[in-house]
This record gives C-alpha cells, structure tokens and sequence, in this order.
C-alpha cells in the first residue's frame, strides 16, 4: 500500500500566476508547510501514483484554479478506496477553483479589467526593497470586497500557521466588525501585458478588536448625572476601548526574509497607535520567528525612549546605615516603576513584551564581560550579593534578581510545589536560557548600524544551534493580555517544551 501513499505536502504545489500574450506566467512555485488539517495528522493523501495537485491563484485578485493529476489511481476493493481530493479540497477553496484550467487562462488573459484592478480596502501604507514597491492595504470584514478577496486566501492559514483556523466570516455584523484585514502587496513596475495587472499579493494580517473596561479618575459627578450622560444612539464596536491583538500574520514564502514582516507589523502598530480607543496591542500565541520579529520592531521604538530617560538600575537600593537587608526584594528602590508604567500606557505594548524589552536593555547596559557570555563569575555575585565592589556587577546582580522574580511570579503555583534546592536550580536554568536569548537579539541589533540594515536579516528563522536551544527554553504565553504591569504575569514559563503556533 506505501507505493499509494503520498506525501500531502509534497504533491501539492501552490502557484501564483499572471497573464502572459501565450499562455499564463508562473511567478512563484512553493509548497504548503502544513496540510494535516485537511489531510489528517500524517499529512498523507492514499490512492494515486504520481499524483500532484495544482493550486494556482490569479497573482493580482487571489482567484483560485485547482488541477488534479495523477499517473494510477487506486481500484476499490471492498471498502478501501482512493480519497476523493475534490470532495474534500471543496470545504478549503472556493467553488470557482473546479474550474478548467483553460477556462482560467483564458479568464485571465482576456479581462480587459485587471489592469484597473485595485486591492480591497484603503492603501495604509507604501514602501520600497530592493529596488522594488510595496504597499499595505487595510479594511474591515464588513466591506464586502475585503470579505471576497479574504475568504480566497484563507486556505494560506491552514497552510503555513501550525494549528492555524479559517476564520467564520458569515458571522454577525458586530462581530465582523471587530476584524481588520491587512493584505501586502508588490507593485510591479511593468505588468506581463497591457490589460494585466501590476499588483502580486504577498501575504497578509489581521487583527480582532477586545473591547476592554477602562475607568476614568474619580468624579464628582453623581451617581444620577451620571446615568443621566448616558448616550442615546447605537454605538459601534469601533468606538469602544479595546485591546487590539494580531490574530493571524503570514508572508508567502517567496517574500520572506526581505523586510516585508517589519512593514506590515509597523503599519499594524502605527495605527493601533493612532487610535484613540485602542490602549493595548497584543499578540495571539506568537511562534519563535514572529517573537524576534515584533522584539525587532518593539526595540526600536522603546529603546531610544529608555535611553532619553537615562533608565537604569540603582544598584544601591539599601541605605548604607542598614545591616540587615529585607526579604523582599526593593523593586521600587531598583527601577523608576511609575516612569517605566507611564512609558508602557504611551507606547500601548503588552505588560508581557514591554517587560521583556526593559530587561533587554537594562541587560544592555551591562558590559559583556561582566555577564554571563563574559564568564562573569557567578559564585562570587551569589556570595557577596548588592555588597559587590563593582558598579556593573551590582547591575548584574539585580538584573538577575529582576528577572527571576518575574519568572518566579509567573509560575509561583508550580514553584511552590517544589523542594528549595529544585525550585532554585528551576529558575536559575530558566534565568540562563532568558540571558542567553536576549543576549543574541542584542548583538544582532548591535550590528546594525541604521534601520535599512533590517531589511534582509530581520524575519530570519532562528537557525544556529545556540537560537534552537533557547527557544525550547522558553513557552510562549498564551494571551498578552493577561499580564500585568508589575510582573505578576508574563514570564518565560520553566516548562522546556514550546507551544503550537498560532502566528
């Protein structure tokens, strides 16, 4: 039976194709990532031989065309059949997919339209790589011409996000309304033909809306005014408060690597930061790739405001007079907690992520050679603790215990089930693999020496085998929004083992 056994991911090739005056043009070729959800977990299709299956999308408008080819097909016996690929490829792409593969070349060909073709939505924002133009185009599921164009592409979700769901988009208005999609594409500079259009879609992203209660200082209002100021008229989803997360963010894989990752999510940001009735930007299950990519981008705008605020750690908490230091550790003595707040609220980054940004650069602030890449000798900083001469290594000292405290608060439920001695071991493990990842993200940056430097090297997957061991370090929290500011939430977890993707 294996010789009828294909691999899913193999046999399906997924083309984005433009109109030439002979025929259509491939302009990129690639392979799924993913097909168990379609396929079944061991991502094998049983019946043929020689199979392979086309998936072709109109590179300007996503029109999707499904060939199916085979050398054999399996002959029934008893209740062992070959899979009926239509029937099951008719629940993830558009019915207009079945279409003849000349009916499709020559739809496309013969439209004198595409060449006005604009994608749906609003053009948010443009930019260039190498030479070549991009835009960002952003719309809410309720306009129709979003929804159509979305509902083509969706099948990419369960292609290339690891436990990735097609979204409901035949859901109520209000809830459609709470979604924004946001679609990359290149703008070539000459279309293959004159009636052709110049668009080439690249990937896309999309956000949902949390409306999320946010009190107002006290009033002196009465309790009776107050309900009297009640508005009368329907309010939008649109004009409550809210958290915004990035639900989905995927880049075909032609374009990955190239920068276009950092432009979408800069868009994405910039307007989650114009917006007056959004407060927060979150993320939902983040895997590693993105995780470098949103600390990439979070940096640059977060260091150069801790830098204007001169932040650093105060390495003398304890008034010199005091004998005996407290149990506790003097967060506030050690960090500026109300600027730092103050900073987050403004920015509107996740207590999670902010936290993590702020240990890297208080982390940067250390010579390398007083910390643990250095060889800094930990013995001696656990032994003499804040007592130790050095300036830097009091920073390091503390910084270690910041951290650790985050952690610790995080999973304080599984630590306090543990022996002393394991419970210590845990978090000093759990401190290790933190440092050692910032530690690379913070060289990387170092070596940039403008932002243009991020453009090829920004979306790289973690691939040396110091990344790779970081990164089964660290278990991604589920939802940003779940923190809170002062590290009660949002460590790295101690459990080595990392989650299923969602972005």
């Amino acid at each position: 039976m294996e010789d009828w056994s294909s691999n899913a991911n193999d046999v399906i090739t997924v083309r984005l194709v433009q109109a030439e005056e002979t025929g259509l043009k491939s302009l990129h070729a690639f392979h799924p990532v993913f097909t168990y959800p379609i396929f079944g977990t061991e991502e094998r299709i049983f019946g043929y031989r020689g199979l392979d299956i086309d998936l072709k999308f109109a590179a300007h408008d996503c029109r999707p065309q499904l060939t199916i080819t085979y050398d054999k097909k399996f002959t029934p016996v008893g209740e062992t059949k070959a899979l009926d690929l239509n029937k099951i490829l008719k629940d993830w792409i558009a019915e207009s997919a079945f279409t003849k593969p000349f009916d499709f070349e020559l739809a496309l060909r013969n439209e004198g339209f595409a060449k006005d073709f604009r994608p749906p939505g609003t053009c948010v924002h443009q930019y260039s790589r190498n030479d070549r133009n991009f835009e960002v185009w952003a719309g809410p599921l309720t306009d129709p011409t979003v929804r159509a164009f979305f509902d083509r592409i969706q099948i990419f979700t369960s292609f290339f996000i690891e436990g990735g769901t097609p979204i409901k988009t035949d859901d109520p208005e209000w809830t459609m309304q709470r979604w924004t999609i946001y679609f990359v594409f290149e703008v070539q500079a000459k279309a293959s033909i004159p009636s052709a259009s110049p668009y080439v879609f690249v990937g896309f992203a999309n956000t949902y809306r949390f409306a999320s209660f946010q009190p107002d200082s006290p009033s002196k209002t009465s309790q009776s005014d107050a309900f009297a100021e009640l508005p009368c008229r329907q309010v939008q989803i649109t004009e409550l408060p809210c958290r915004l997360r990035i639900s989905q963010f995927i880049l075909l894989p032609p374009f990955q690597h190239q920068g276009h990752g950092s432009a979408l999510y800069d868009t994405i940001y910039q307007r989650a930061h114009s917006d007056s009735t959004i407060h927060e930007l979150t993320v939902e299950d983040p895997n590693e790739e993105f995780d470098v990519l949103r600390d990439t981008c979070d940096h640059r705008t977060l260091f150069p405001l801790f830098q204007g605020k001169d932040l650093k750690i105060n390495t003398q908490p304890y008034p010199p007079e005091m004998k005996r230091r407290p149990h506790r550790l003097p967060t506030r003595k050690l960090l500026p907690l109300e600027m730092l707040n103050s900073i987050r609220l403004s920015t509107k980054i996740a207590p999670r992520q902010f936290a993590r940004l702020t240990e890297m650069y208080l982390l940067s602030l250390i010579p390398e050679s007083q910390r643990l890449a250095g060889n800094a000798n930990l013995t001696k900083i656990q032994i003499q603790k804040h007592k130790l001469a050095d300036e830097n290594d009091r920073a390091y000292y503390w910084w270690r215990m910041l951290v650790k405290q985050r952690v610790y608060k995080k999973n304080r439920d599984l630590m306090i089930q543990m022996d002393k001695e394991d419970r210590y071991g845990k978090l000093e493990e759990s401190l290790q693999g933190i440092e050692l990842e910032y530690m690379l993200l913070l060289s990387r940056w170092e070596g940039w020496e403008d932002a243009d430097d991020i453009e090829e090297d920004e979306e790289e997957e973690a691939s040396t085998s110091k990344v790779e061991h970081v990164v089964k370090k660290r278990k991604i929290v589920d939802d940003d929004e779940d923190e809170d500011m002062d590290g009660t939430n949002g460590a790295s977890s101690l459990d080595p083992e990392p989650k299923r993707t969602k972005v």
